[in-house]
């Protein structure tokens, strides 16, 4: 009778452990993965927005870097994990 008054006490503690999980843990999870796909896809021509703000679109793209021209002739270079989110494809 002991062990299951003990398992009792331990049911709570892993309700709370199952909830932070399927709440929190997970969907940010998804989202990382989210983000993963859009970084690897950049390409030259697509107009992103960074997380600082601006918006431009895609001169270039390198391994760890993107060059965005941000009004015309004016290009800046940003760490790919700079570009908050691709807005639309350029034509």
């Amino acid at each position: 009778m002991n062990t299951n008054s003990a398992f009792m006490q331990l049911v709570p503690f892993i309700a709370v452990a199952a909830i932070f999980y399927f709440l929190l843990i997970r969907p940010q999870q998804k989202q990382m993965k989210e983000t993963k796909k859009m970084l690897e896809a950049l390409k030259a021509g697509d107009r992103v927005l960074t997380r600082g703000g601006l918006i431009g679109v895609i001169a270039s793209v390198s391994e760890e870097e993107i060059e965005v021209e941000i009004a015309k002739g004016v290009k800046s270079v940003f760490a790919r994990n700079a570009v908050g989110a691709v807005l639309n494809q350029a034509k």
